[in-house]
């Protein structure tokens, strides 16, 4: 068994464990420990920009999906890996509320354009949730993101929602999002989107990976505090190699030549010799 699946075998124990008689339906265990209930989640998105005619004005068309139905992407909670699915559905009941969403990059900034002024166009169809946006050519900041665009240094695509309905598989290592509602969310591009993640589950993956390179202060910062946790049990005991003797010192050199007693001896006998 390889060492991910092994993660994933002891998280999906753990969750069961901690859910004790309460089914996977319970909606006191529909969210995973730990996980946001408005996430971001992002995915790679094919995404186009092209300069349009708009109510008489110039705007840079970009469209392309915020989301994928039916895909399954990696997540972790508290407990360790997990597979999570947006049901295809998900967005229909908050699309149809007319929900007030922003177009950004990066879930940062200032909007480039949002529904409200009906410059950001959203739907759900069976590959997922499509945006349209018209931005402003004459912005600074649009101008940088077309030009990323246009160079390929941004593909990804995401989305800050609000989980309204979920649920885990029978065995906890899948978790399905049925519904969510993006009002007072955002939409847009992101640098990095692949193999989404929630904002704050620290990308537990690429934590434990980074853990062999950790600089040393914080590395010993780590194992400081995770040596308070009650949950780990007892540290592994670090047997320390025996200190080597220390060496035994140096004998003095050996004298070489004749004394300064020799010497006088010497000159006093050659006087009574004289």
């Amino acid at each position: 068994m390889s060492t991910m699946t092994a993660l994933r075998a002891q998280a999906a124990a753990a969750r069961s464990a901690a859910a004790g008689s309460a089914p996977a339906t319970d909606p006191t265990r529909a969210l995973p420990r730990d996980r946001p209930q408005s996430p971001e989640v992002r995915f790679r998105s094919s995404l186009r920009a092209k300069k349009v005619l708009r109510d008489e004005q110039e705007w840079y068309e970009i469209s392309g999906y915020a989301s994928a139905f039916e895909q399954g992407y990696e997540m972790y909670d508290f407990y360790g890996p997990y597979t999570e699915i947006v049901s295809h559905g998900a967005a229909d009941a908050t699309l149809a509320a007319d929900p007030e969403v922003v177009f950004r990059f990066n879930h940062a900034g200032t909007p480039m354009a949002g529904t409200r002024n009906s410059r950001l166009q959203l739907w759900a169809d069976d590959s997922g949730l499509g945006q349209r946006a018209w931005v402003n050519p004459k912005r600074a900041d649009v101008q940088l993101l077309v030009q990323a665009l246009e160079d390929d240094d941004v593909r990804e695509q995401s989305f800050m929602f609000r989980i309204t309905s979920g649920q885990w598989s029978p065995d906890y290592t899948e978790y399905r999002i049925n519904s969510f509602d993006l009002d007072r969310g955002d939409v847009g591009p992101v640098t990095y989107g692949a193999n989404p993640h929630t904002s704050v589950s620290a990308r537990a993956g690429d934590f434990l990976e980074s853990i062999p390179n950790l600089p040393p202060l914080m590395a010993r910062e780590a194992l400081a505090r995770l040596s308070q946790r009650a949950d780990l049990g007892a540290p592994p005991t670090i047997l320390t190699p025996p200190s080597a003797p220390a060496p035994a010192p140096a004998a003095p050199p050996a004298q070489q030549g004749r004394s300064i007693t020799m010497l006088r001896t010497q000159l006093l006998v050659d006087a009574d010799e004289d």
